[in-house]
């Protein structure tokens, strides 16, 4: 190519410029077309995730699919024939660009050092790598990176027999109350639920949403925890136990999984009130972890009934029917319906029943008038036993089975941590259930459990099918495995951005790791392909043999194929980042799941290209010579074809 530089005129004539361009796109067209469709392979995965982290990454993966696609079919289509328009006037060297210049002043000689100290330089990097490894096992772990809704929901529950009267000035105190602290913007609160089937909330259940003013009218170092903490201080109602969670994230949980908090604990068995002592017994082990809060034990007994048993002697004697004293019960207390008025397009059912000073205590019961043929009216009481007993307030089944729960939100702790000390704990009282009986755990903890199986499961997959894609492409196993072992050290950078920045490993940063191991692969596959092609030349001007090649000549070659070709590789990972960086100043609702999948690939794409650049080199030049010391030549590989 050196010829066409030399010359003082327009030194590309029609055909020689399509025999560059043809050559050139042979060159890098394969390698770019298939380290595309790896990126896509390393997305697999996440098209396997389902629940919710399915339906919130699905869409990100198919779009990166089709794109990256349609861009492996444009990079070996249309971009040959837009450079052939686009390529004009004189032909520069590399070197004529000043950044490529600069670059290479820098790269060049630390290359040099690297590969002076090759063993030197690998020890580093293994020990980073020891270190990143460290640090994994060291980070938290959560299900869902919590995202900030800009609101809370506060869920407290009173005992179950409160009355309606007792719940509404529970509500009212417990809203003036949060009104106090100046972060907060509006309140308002229910107790029970509405008249629908699809909420099955009881009386003493009471749901308190609370918006938050924007962050820059809180005070100096507030944060929502922090706010979560004060308004939890001044909720210490006796008989009260506070809940605190997120509008959103809350319907999600009880739809998925059953569960209103962040954890819950089942216990199914056969006995409602073994259950609740058994539920009891585990609270009395969870209390005291670091990070669990809001601990409660969801009531199964506790709820008041009136039982009214009607005497089947006694109504005999008064020509009754076990009908004819039901029909005054359901007529007093309950309520009959007379009629039904319209309204325009509203139906509303007229219902009458005794007045309350009738049937507000046992007394006013038992005295209720049940009209005789031959007797005249008899006070109920004649005829009926009532007594108040105690039952389950509201009863609870999974699976055909009786189900108690304990509840706990995890906060200012990591969810896999918090929920491991409590599976320990639990393991060391409970050797044995009775029959029966049995523990499971769900709400976020269950979900984390199914994402993390769906990924172990999948992955080992995805690394054979890279592995093939690169045997395929390189059609040699030893080089298929040196660019595959740029994965870890990918990682390292990775793990080091994640750990220093304090964020747990949940699903959206494996998503991160799953889209940095797709770029890693491709930068080192760039790389493969220049060295090999400086092989190519090196054997073209020197021959392939022991007596003609040196160790030294060996290193100038691969010192030029790393060096000539370093602003494509720059510019492929620069591209990159300067897409992510951006999003580490992002904020906003959104940004907390953002972040995550952002801050590995940066870390590992700057970590990688260190390792692409200058280690990928040294293992490259050692094989060299291993093999023309082993085999008196060295194997020379076509990525082109």
């Amino acid at each position: 190519m050196a010829k066409w530089f030399k010359r003082e005129k327009d030194p590309l004539t029609a055909a020689e410029k399509m025999e560059i361009i043809e050559r050139s796109s042979k060159q890098v067209g394969p390698g770019v077309f298939y380290s595309t469709i790896i990126v896509v392979t390393s997305f697999l995965p996440v098209f396997l995730l389902t629940g919710m982290e399915g339906k919130l990454f699905h869409p990100l993966a198919w779009t990166k699919t089709f794109i990256l696609l349609i861009d492996a079919v444009l990079a070996i289509t249309l971009m040959p024939v837009l450079i052939s328009f686009f390529l004009k006037g004189r032909l520069k060297p590399e070197s004529a660009n000043p950044i490529t210049r600069t670059l290479e002043k820098i790269y060049t000689p630390v290359l040099k050092f690297c590969l002076k100290w090759r063993k030197t330089t690998i020890a580093v990097n293994l020990i980073a790598l020891a270190v990143g490894i460290i640090m994994m096992t060291r980070l938290g772990s959560e299900f869902m990176p919590p995202l900030d809704e800009g609101s809370l929901l506060f869920m407290p529950v009173t005992l179950p027999d409160v009355s309606n009267s007792e719940a509404k000035r529970l509500l009212q105190v417990q809203d003036k109350l949060i009104r106090t602290v100046p972060e907060v913007e509006h309140v308002l609160g229910k107790a029970g639920r509405a008249n629908t089937a699809t909420d099955n909330s009881p009386i003493s259940m009471i749901e308190t949403i609370i918006l938050l003013k924007p962050k820059s009218e809180w005070r100096d170092n507030m944060t929502k925890d922090a706010i979560i903490n004060e308004l939890n201080a001044k909720m210490q109602i006796p008989g009260v136990t506070n809940g605190w969670t997120q509008p959103i994230i809350n319907r999600i949980n009880m739809l998925s999984t059953g569960i209103r908090t962040d954890v819950g604990l089942k216990v199914y068995g056969q006995n409602l009130d073994s259950i609740y002592a058994f539920a009891q017994t585990i609270k009395k082990q969870l209390e005291g972890i670091d990070g669990v809060k809001d601990l409660y034990v969801e009531p199964i007994t506790g709820g008041k009934y009136i039982d009214i048993e009607v005497k089947r002697e006694e109504i005999g004697r008064y020509g009754l029917s076990v009908d004819d004293v039901n029909l005054v019960i359901e007529s007093a207390l309950g309520g009959m319906k007379l009629t039904t008025t319209v309204e325009g397009r509203q139906r509303f059912s007229v219902n009458a029943r005794y007045g309350q000073d009738f049937r507000n205590n046992l007394t006013a019961l038992k005295r209720l008038q049940v009209q005789t043929m031959d007797f005249g009216p008899i006070p109920l009481e004649a005829v009926a036993d009532i007594k108040l007993s105690d039952g389950p307030p509201m009863i609870n089944s999974e699976n055909a089975m009786l189900r108690g729960t304990v509840l706990f939100n995890v906060r200012e702790r990591d969810l896999g941590s918090t929920v491991k000390e409590a599976q320990e704990r639990l393991n060391q009282m409970i050797t044995k259930l009775p029959k029966g009986y049995f523990l499971e755990w769900s709400g976020q903890w269950e979900n984390q459990i199914r994402a993390n199986q769906t990924l172990k499961t999948i992955l080992p997959i995805v690394l054979i099918i890279i592995f093939m894609v690169l045997y395929f492409t390189y059609h040699s196993f030893k080089e298929a495995a040196v660019t595959m072992i740029t994965v870890p050290f990918a990682l390292i950078g990775g793990v080091f951005m994640v750990y220093f920045y304090g964020i747990n490993l949940s699903v959206a940063v494996a998503v991160g790791f799953i889209a940095l191991f797709g770029m890693a692969i491709e930068t080192a596959m760039l790389m493969t392909i220049y060295l090999n092609e400086a092989m190519q030349n090196m054997v073209a001007k020197h021959g392939n043999s022991k007596a003609t090649l040196t160790n030294n000549i060996i290193r100038e070659y691969v010192i030029e194929g790393s060096a000539k070709r370093l602003r494509p590789k720059l510019m492929t990972v620069s591209v990159g980042l300067f897409g992510l960086i951006p999003i580490l100043w992002a904020t906003g609702v959104g940004s907390d799941i953002m972040r995550p999948i952002t801050i590995p690939l940066i870390g590992g794409t700057i970590s990688s290209t260190i390792y692409v650049l200058l280690i990928t080199p040294v293992i490259f030049e050692m094989i060299k010579e291993r093999e023309l010391k082993r085999n008196g030549k060295i194997e020379l590989i076509d990525v082109k074809e």
